[in-house]
């Protein structure tokens, strides 16, 4: 089914530039047409009219960093024993919930997340994805997921040796599996938990499939300390070394205590860093800085949420005291994900992905003041309708590829199941 979206404010999201105009969209296109407003004698078969008048129509949004294995963890007791650090955060929280999912609680956590997305109007998520007792089958089972709802993925396990050496093996295998008939990353958690002989690996399945490392990066200082004292080398130097960062594909995650030497080799490398401001200050790692590490830096949530709305005005806001960060800049690492899908060539993140806007704004709307309003007005709840690879996937605030009514019933129940795993543990 085409779509035709009469009398759009489309507002092109390289230029910024405004025109009015009747928009078609094919699902077996990835460019629209933009048609002149007087071109209605046309007759569109098999097309479904959305009547745009007084709403804005842009690109849709992408999520450069998620974990869709986290959903179920909203309204979530605390751990019995009170974290102190972040190494504590991972130990008593994370790495605790990741080690009791099973397959069930994995693919309702990729629909509700899914879903999340859509509403907030992203069509295409990076995931970086952990279940140490689950792993095999874990990535087809979060990408059927994401495919029901209509939102497209770039997925990864993440593989750590903090489970054991057997495991590790798992999540490589699971990973190389995915990698042979799909898009798809190397995922590793983070140096502080990756020893050499899995790191080397990693990079090996990289090179074979010409992919990218997802991992993250120098959150805290105890990735900096474990590389020094077992490696002899801070963790960028280390990545570096074994070759992570040789590739446009790789995504280091976080960044955030580096020293000059690191960003430099960062910056030199085609790699790309992943920002997600409102996960460092709620784990108290710190702040982003993004002094020193070149244009390749896009945001994420990981998995805090799924607004990309809300993390560009978080490193916006953040940044006025621990970034050198601008409207312009801003905007850039808001969009910057669609420049490493397309220039890395993953599919689905076409023209054909769109938002509509319905914006009631007080004041007037221009190419010159659009990033401002981004900023300071529009946010998630302007978001009518979502058009994921050609196909309306949310339509008036519904979701309208699946029953969402029925999924999140079944997630209430599955949470309560898993938080009672959890507090058994």
């Amino acid at each position: 089914m085409n779509l035709l979206l009469r009398n759009a404010t489309y507002i092109d999201w390289k230029t910024l530039d405004f025109s009015n105009k009747n928009i078609i969209v094919r699902p077996d296109d990835d460019n629209i047409q933009l048609i002149p407003l007087d071109d209605d004698g046309f007759v569109y078969p098999d097309t479904e009219v959305i009547d745009c008048t007084g709403k804005l129509v842009t690109k849709s949004f992408a999520v450069g960093h998620h974990h869709a294995y986290s959903a179920l963890a909203r309204g979530m007791g605390s751990p019995k024993i009170s974290p102190r650090n972040f190494h504590e955060i991972l130990q008593y929280v994370w790495w605790n919930l990741d080690k009791k999912l099973d397959a069930e609680l994995i693919e309702v956590s990729a629909l509700v997340t899914a879903m999340d997305c859509a509403r907030n109007g992203s069509t295409f998520v990076i995931d970086h994805h952990a279940s140490p007792f689950a792993v095999s089958g874990s990535l087809g089972i979060i990408a059927r997921a994401f495919e029901k709802v209509g939102v497209t993925h770039l997925l990864c396990y993440e593989t750590s040796d903090r489970d054991g050496k057997v495991i590790a093996g798992e999540g490589l295998e699971e990973t190389e599996t995915w990698l042979k008939d799909h898009q798809a990353l190397v995922g590793l958690h983070a140096s502080f938990t990756v020893s050499d002989e899995t790191l080397e690996r990693a990079v090996d399945l990289m090179y074979k499939y010409n992919s990218g490392i997802h991992i993250h990066v120098a959150e805290d200082n105890i990735d900096q300390e474990q590389s020094l004292s077992e490696h002899g080398k801070r963790v960028v130097e280390r990545l570096s070394d074994a070759g992570v960062l040789s590739s446009a594909k790789s995504i280091l995650v976080h960044c955030l205590h580096l020293d000059d030497m690191e960003r430099d080799l960062i910056r030199k490398s085609p790699a790309w860093v992943a920002e997600n401001c409102e996960s460092n200050l709620n784990n108290k790692v710190g702040y982003f800085n993004g002094a020193g590490l070149g244009d390749n830096i896009m945001l994420g949530t990981d998995g805090m949420h799924s607004d990309m709305l809300q993390s560009l005005r978080a490193a916006f806001f953040a940044g006025q005291q621990h970034d050198n960060i601008s409207y312009v800049s801003a905007y850039r690492r808001f969009r910057n994900v669609h420049r490493y899908l397309n220039e890395n060539g993953f599919r689905g993140d076409g023209d054909n992905n769109l938002v509509i806007l319905d914006y009631d704004s007080p004041t007037p709307v221009t190419k010159e003041n659009f990033i401002g309003h981004l900023l300071f007005g529009i946010s998630s709840r302007h978001i009518t309708d979502v058009i994921s690879a050609g196909r309306l996937i949310v339509r008036e605030r519904q979701i309208a590829t699946v029953d969402e009514d029925v999924i999140l019933k079944e997630s209430g129940k599955l949470a309560v199941r898993l938080w009672d795993k959890i507090s058994h543990h």
